[in-house]
């Protein structure tokens, strides 16, 4: 039987350019695997993670990819999420990736080490779990303002999603404005945030109509506005009415007014000003 051997690295003279290019590779593999580039959070960019004993191309889904613990991916071929998949390298969509089993960020020097390499498709089991829709219900104000009463999921179809959203808003018809004080409280599909999944509630095991009136109840009741009431006077004092303090005792001059040219100082109308002194008591 007759086997052919490609050069070995022991034999006598220089490495051809494509066993030099081989080398280059496996080097830069090494590399990559010895002192990886750190992946950041919330950057979204595209992660190594490890499927068994190899290493796929990863994309975080945006917005969902702040972890700490848990990330939303969709595996990718190692080429580009415009590489043509094929037969033999099929879409898995969106998946809860553990933080864990990120090497780092994508770097080339990866590629020998995925299952497109091996000519291998993906494993019907790459160890995640699909990272599906949710339903929000969102509390807002006239401004745009507000929170998130209510967080359901996930959903393993989206359609699932989108149909307990209209159940909700059903619910809620005529009372939307009503149920939070200063809210209109709606509810939508929304992809399932896995990195913040211990919010929500498991439309599975309690109906949603059931977690929508739970939430309802747990919001504070606002406290009543005080009762005030301000009273104004029948008749208000003349425009022209003096009110000020006298100091008591015997004066020594009694009150009195001379005319004057109009202009500054204590003049209450034109020509007239007035002298103040102590009143007498009893007077």
């Amino acid at each position: 039987m007759k086997r052919l051997f490609r050069r070995c690295g022991h034999a006598p003279g220089a490495l051809s350019l494509e066993d030099q290019a081989a080398v280059d590779v496996f080097r830069a593999m090494l590399a990559a695997l010895r002192d990886p580039e750190p992946w950041t959070p919330g950057r979204c960019q595209d992660v190594a993670v490890r499927i068994g004993p190899f290493v796929e191309r990863a994309h975080p889904r945006p917005g969902d990819d702040r972890g700490p613990d848990i990330i939303a991916v969709a595996l990718q071929h190692p080429s580009g999420s415009y590489a043509p998949y094929g037969a033999r390298y099929r879409r898995l969509g969106w998946l809860r990736c553990e933080t864990d089993k990120i090497l780092g960020a994508w770097s080339p020097a990866y590629e020998p080490l995925t299952h497109a390499a091996a000519g291998l498709d993906l494993p019907d089991d790459v160890g995640m779990v699909p990272a599906n829709y949710g339903v929000h219900v969102e509390a807002r104000r006239s401004d745009g303002t507000g929170y998130t009463l209510l967080r359901l999921g996930p959903y393993n179809q989206t359609w699932l999603a989108g149909h307990d959203a209209d159940r909700l808003n059903t619910e809620l018809a005529g009372k939307a404005a009503t149920v939070v004080p200063g809210f209109t409280v709606t509810a939508k599909a929304a992809p399932f945030d896995v990195s913040d999944h211990e919010s929500y509630d498991d439309p599975y095991e309690t109906d949603a109509t059931v977690l929508l009136a739970a939430a309802i109840a747990r919001e504070p009741t606002p406290p009543r506005t005080p009762w005030t009431k301000t009273s104004w006077p029948s008749t208000g004092p003349s425009a022209k009415t003096a009110r000020w303090a006298v100091m008591p005792g015997m004066p020594r001059l009694a009150p009195n007014s001379s005319l004057r040219w109009s202009g500054r100082g204590a003049a209450w109308w034109s020509g007239t000003t007035v002298y103040w002194s102590a009143v007498p008591k009893g007077r």
